[in-house]
């Protein structure tokens, strides 16, 4: 049975700011004692805001219904998930939630590695070089590309949205240019569209390759990301920002989407990814995890279609300096492994 639910909050600043207002990263880690001493540790995160909103409701909300429930991650799950509805079924509570979930995971996994209790599909995943760089300059994204092209990375992304679609069309070119016609390029407009300028820009892009546009649109808009799936031929990538098994569903019933990406702890920690991966498979459309590397890399390398693993430069959990050694993943080149050991392998720095 559960004794006790400890959170300690830590804020790191990026080394590569995400722009003017996101300059720091803000995990809490959510450690969970059990009647017998054994414990489990996990963690919430969020890159801007509602980090104390997400600390109050571990404190005050969750905690004092989490004490005195088996150690299932579940029951526990579900328990909570309707326990705290009435704040709302994803978002802040979802968040919230994915510390305890991640925490119980690590305690089932006892002396077994997370790729092992799942079952590992496949020996490496390929990682593909990531970046939060709508703000650079022209000069600073092509070194940017230039540097991941020298890490041999099978693929990159880029943001897109600038007030100009030219200045898209212009800063994606020089990518491709330095890129080469073999790196599959993505690109993510962050919801910063409508459906009319989305067509239009995607129009403008596709000469140079896209291997999909993610985000084109508000993430709860199903309707309309369903029109522009119709009307382009550039693959679709939705769900950072979608964070219930609910969302996942409607998208994929609809026809809304060619690739899923549930961010681990958005949607709620692994019991809900675990889920929402399942209902993608029914559906024949891959999962390639949103950020969280560490995380990610462990969880794609059990998903039943191949899934590439998303590195924001100088951006993981390790770079961060939030981590201790040995790391949950190993990244060799352009090849993400697991590092084998027990539970998520999370060793946090102090």
């Amino acid at each position: 049975m559960i004794k006790d639910l400890r959170i300690t909050p830590r804020t790191m600043p990026l080394r590569r700011p995400w722009g003017a207002d996101v300059r720091y990263n803000h995990v809490i880690v959510c450690e969970i004692t059990l009647e017998d001493g054994r414990t489990g540790t996990g963690f919430s995160w969020t890159p801007q805001i509602g980090a104390e909103a997400v600390r109050a409701l571990l404190e005050h909300d969750i905690r004092d219904a989490l004490i005195g429930l088996p150690a299932h991650p579940e029951l526990v799950w579900d328990r909570l998930s309707r326990h705290l509805s009435e704040a709302g079924r994803g978002g802040l509570t979802t968040i919230a939630m994915a510390g305890v979930d991640l925490a119980l995971w690590d305690l089932r996994c006892g002396e077994s590695s997370l790729v092992d209790v799942l079952g590992p599909r496949r020996g490496s995943v390929p990682v593909y070089g990531s970046g939060v760089n709508l703000h650079y300059s022209l000069e600073e994204l092509v070194e940017q590309a230039r540097r991941w092209r020298a890490a041999g990375y099978p693929a990159v992304k880029i943001k897109v949205g600038r007030p100009e679609p030219a200045e898209d069309v212009e800063r994606v070119a020089a990518v491709r240019e330095v890129i080469g016609p073999g790196t599959l390029l993505m690109i993510d407009a962050n919801q910063r569209w409508d459906l009319h300028r989305a067509r239009r820009a995607i129009a403008a892009l596709a000469p140079y390759d896209p291997h999909w546009i993610e985000e084109p649109l508000p993430a709860d808009d199903v309707a309309a990301h369903v029109e522009l799936r119709r009307s382009i031929g550039v693959p679709v990538a939705v769900g950072e920002n979608v964070y219930t098994v609910h969302g996942f569903r409607d998208l994929l019933t609809a026809g809304a989407c060619d690739v899923v990406q549930p961010n681990v702890v958005r949607v709620g920690g692994i019991t809900p990814f675990l889920r929402i991966a399942e209902l993608a498979r029914a559906f024949d459309v891959p999962v390639h995890p949103h950020l969280l590397t560490e995380l990610s890399g462990q969880l794609a390398l059990t998903l039943h279609h191949p899934a590439m693993v998303e590195l924001v430069e100088d951006a993981s959990l390790s770079d961060l300096g939030l981590l201790a050694e040995p790391y949950p993943v190993e990244i060799g080149g352009a090849e993400l492994r697991s590092g084998g050991q027990a539970g998520l392998g999370l060793t946090w720095a102090s």
